[in-house]
């Protein structure tokens, strides 16, 4: 399963008053690992930026004048998310403004959603923590994902953290990878399995000890307050 966790910054709130896409973000993932590939773009929007837009991911128009206009990389970008599900924090405002730059140029492609799934992880968060907050700060703090690197807000950047959030939330990153040891090398296959021999020695047991046992429950309560306590262990 190819997913593509995105984020972009704007020069406003509402793409309905002409507001435009300044930077675009976006972070893979194949089978629930992190691949290393990302899109990452900053867009001359030919309009002023918002006040209050520029107090919070402090780009600027002058900083802009000599990027690229949507048109010119709208192929590249569709082609890096076409297929995959984006993962978004607050979906409807990411997709909005795509919606609006895709409709703006008369691209062929008139909805992001017509070639990709959408999953908002905003919505998401809420049903998992009902009544809680569900802002990307909060979930970093819920989840223990450092986020003291960002300062200000920025679409790559929100994209990795947003990454690391969205893999704890829905399970941690699952998929198993074998190691050389493990893996026939003449067929890039997994080695046929070995039958135990019945005389093998008895295994030794070692018991933890008092340290090892209170770290043991101290991560219990970490993953218990992670879930919002949804999940609850046995007490013994």
């Amino acid at each position: 399963m190819r997913q593509i966790v995105l984020d972009t910054e704007t020069t406003g709130l509402e793409p309905s008053q002409d507001h435009r896409i300044i930077e675009i973000g976006a972070i893979e993932i194949i089978d629930r690992q992190l691949t290393g590939n990302h899109y990452h773009i900053y867009l001359q929007p030919d309009r002023e930026i918002d006040e209050g837009a520029l107090q919070v991911h402090g780009i600027s128009n002058e900083f802009l004048a000599d990027k690229p206009r949507f048109p010119d990389v709208v192929d590249d970008f569709l082609d890096f998310v076409r297929g995959a599900e984006l993962v978004i924090h607050n979906a409807p405002f990411d997709v909005g403004f795509i919606n609006h730059e895709l409709k703006r140029m008369g691209a062929a492609v008139e909805r992001i959603e017509d070639i990709c799934e959408i999953k908002d992880s905003l919505a998401l968060a809420r049903k998992m923590h009902p009544g809680q907050k569900n802002s990307l700060d909060a979930l970093c703090k819920r989840y223990e994902v450092d986020n003291s690197s960002r300062t200000l807000h920025g679409a790559l950047l929100d994209s990795e953290i947003l990454a690391d959030v969205y893999l704890f939330m829905t399970g941690g990153q699952t998929a198993l990878i074998l190691d050389a040891e493990s893996t026939n090398e003449s067929t890039n296959q997994p080695e046929a399995r070995k039958a135990i021999r019945a005389d093998r020695p008895a295994l030794k047991v070692i018991i933890a000890d008092e340290a090892e046992l209170a770290a043991h429950q101290a991560s219990l309560e970490r993953i218990e307050k992670a879930s919002g306590n949804v999940i609850q262990w046995p007490k013994v």
